[in-house]
């Protein structure tokens, strides 16, 4: 179930990526997949508390 989720997560980030990519270029911060690894491993992790919560509060509301 968490890899399942953690699919869903880099999915939307990836959705996003070229954005982001292109509004640090605008900004003068060149960005590679490289790059972006570490703060991809960061979202993941925000998104994984941020369903558990939403799953929590959820149960709660039941």
């Amino acid at each position: 179930m968490q890899n399942d989720k953690t699919m869903e997560f880099m999915a939307i980030a990836m959705k996003y990526f070229p954005e982001a990519k292109a509004k640090l270029e605008e900004s003068g911060v060149e960005l590679s997949m490289e790059m972006a690894m570490p703060f991809l491993d960061i979202f993941k992790n925000v998104m994984n508390e941020a369903y558990e919560l939403g799953k929590k509060d959820a149960a709660n509301q039941q």
